[in-house]
């Protein structure tokens, strides 16, 4: 040991018998870089590592890169950035970031990619309310308050200016060789996982969440910047209108968080759709989500074209399919009951379930779906035109399945009353969640009751589709918002079902008696949430040239000689 490492450790141990640690900038940056590769890169290390063989010198070899890698990059960039003023307040917010992080990403198996950022960043209080739990606690005072205890006691050396910046290059210098040299030891098997399995980078933390969370507020200045493009703007009215004699209402029901497999519909060992299972509705039972979460799928599916050709920025940057119809006349209102609609009704009437004061619906945090029924009989009495309601339900939104049914539909016993999932048995799980669908069953029957008891007054339809689908423990997976590539099916797979009123089909320019038989065709076959945009004008009978008739669900009952402008 030369006498400038023996005058360090010397002051450090003088400094800790004092109560207090000395140390450098470089010091301190090093010492959390470790202690978040080992503490909080777990999720990285069992993802990196997944099938290699310990008893092969190259899977431990393997693994010391992939750690030396962690600590060597975050060592670079929190020095490119700290000082003597700022590196403690820096560390000491990254670890309380780092330490929630790694406790979700461990719980739900989640990842932190831009969109799942921006599903974080658009989550509303009483949503965030529902994942805070005794067993984050422990997790933050572990890992977020033993490193501020520490914190605490340092005490950042002050150094000469210039030797103080002779030693930054040289520290920044010295981790670019490591970094770079460590990445072309194990260049081969590092870029196959990367190649194969795009989630991996997602998992470094805190590199995850800080460039997920710039790209999303990167992209939100670039949007604000720029108005939204308006797409659809030859967008008229087809000739049914003139022929109407009565006003029609299109209910789109928004659903939140439902699954396919856990619908009874589709085949679901358990009856969870029983009274829609009594209702003349079509099921469309192979449907593909255009996302896996909200901040994805609702603006996707509200888009001309989604999934098949997905381009984030532009869907974002345009206008939606309510802006379109809007446009040719049809009176939209948007009604929320979650956590709003994502950009695609700006500039449209809307409300909230929580506004409307439902009786008996709504608690401190949340609103009961039922109230998006509030007051439907009296806007159906006065309806006049044509008109679009779109209701946004809170649906089976997780983890507090149980909070989103009352307890008369609390049929499936035992379920799970724990905002921590992981504190229930699968069976509480699955119980809970299929409470939650069989009381979205029941909202959606409750509207079909009440379009039906009005059909002698107003034609209408009702289409429901939920956002997305969710995991409920298979593969150690919960909720959902993994990166589509690699999204497990029962994220990406959700109900759809479509009914219509005995004159709908005359209002809306169709073949009589040709509407529903086609649609049964149609329901066995794939659909997606592509068909909604094109579907719902030709529902309404809104000609434009951005309809698809490839991806309109009524084409087959349009007559002949009947196009969109060119």
């Amino acid at each position: 040991m030369n006498h400038s490492e023996s005058t360090t450790w010397s002051r450090l141990h003088s400094g800790w018998r004092a109560g207090r640690i000395d140390a450098t900038v470089e010091q301190l940056v090093l010492w959390a870089s470790l202690f978040w590769a080992l503490a909080v890169n777990r999720p990285l290390h069992a993802a990196a590592l997944r099938g290699r063989d310990w008893s092969e010198p190259a899977t431990w070899g393997f693994a010391a890169a992939i750690f030396t890698l962690v600590v060597a990059l975050h060592a670079l960039l929190l020095l490119a950035v700290a000082n003597r003023w700022t590196v403690k307040p820096l560390l000491a917010v990254l670890a309380v970031t780092n330490a929630a992080a790694a406790y979700y990403m461990g719980a739900f198996g989640v990842v932190l990619d831009p969109s799942m950022l921006r599903n974080v960043l658009r989550t509303d209080t009483a949503e965030a309310g529902e994942l805070l739990n005794a067993d984050l606690a422990w997790h933050l005072l572990l890992y977020a308050g033993l490193p501020w205890l520490l914190l605490w006691r340092v005490r950042v050396v002050r150094k000469p200016w210039l030797p103080a910046v002779g030693r930054r290059l040289a520290w920044l210098v010295m981790l670019t060789v490591v970094l770079a040299g460590t990445m072309l030891s194990v260049f081969q098997p590092l870029a196959a996982l990367l190649r194969n399995h795009h989630e991996v980078r997602y998992l470094v933390t805190p590199g995850n969440y800080l460039w997920s969370a710039g790209s999303v507020l990167a992209a939100d200045a670039r949007k604000a910047a720029k108005p939204r493009q308006p797409i659809g703007l030859d967008a008229a009215t087809g000739a049914s209108w003139a022929a109407r004699r009565k006003p029609m209402v299109v209910v789109l029901v928004v659903g939140e968080t439902t699954r396919a497999a856990n619908w009874g519909l589709s085949g679901y060992a358990r009856q969870t759709t029983p009274q829609l299972a009594q209702l003349p509705v079509v099921n469309f039972a192979q449907v593909s989500s255009c996302g896996t979460n909200t901040e994805v799928s609702v603006p996707c599916m509200f888009a001309p074209v989604g999934r098949r050709d997905y381009d984030e920025d532009r869907i974002r940057g345009q206008q939606s399919l309510l802006h379109v119809v809007d446009r040719a006349g049809v009176r939209v209102h948007w009604r929320d009951n979650q956590s709003g609609c994502k950009g695609v009704c700006d500039g449209l009437p809307g409300d909230t379930v929580s506004s409307r004061n439902a009786p008996g619906l709504c608690g401190e945090e949340h609103c009961l779906d039922e109230g998006l029924l509030h007051d439907m009989d009296e806007r159906l009495q006065q309806a006049q035109g044509t008109q679009l309601w779109v209701f946004h339900m809170l649906g089976s939104h997780g983890p507090s399945y149980f909070r989103r049914y009352p307890p008369a539909f609390a049929q499936f016993q035992p379920d799970c009353r724990d905002d921590d999932l992981r504190r229930c048995s699968a069976e509480e799980v699955a119980n809970a969640y299929d409470n939650s669908v069989l009381y979205t069953d029941h909202v959606l029957a409750g509207a079909i009751a009440k379009l039906r008891a009005h059909a002698g007054e107003v034609d209408s339809a009702l289409v429901y589709v939920s956002d997305h689908g969710e995991s409920l423990g298979e593969h150690g997976l919960f909720l959902h918002g993994m990166p589509y590539a690699v999204a497990p099916e029962v994220q990406k797979r959700v109900p759809m079902i479509a009914w219509t009123s005995s004159g709908f089909e005359a209002a809306a320019g169709l073949s009589r008696g040709c509407l529903l038989p086609a649609l049964q065709r149609r329901a066995s076959q794939p659909v997606s949430h592509d068909h909604l945009f094109h579907t719902l004008l030709g529902l309404l009978d809104v000609r434009t040239s951005v309809h698809e008739a490839a991806f309109d669900l009524t084409q087959a009952c349009r007559p002949a000689g009947v196009a969109d402008p060119a």
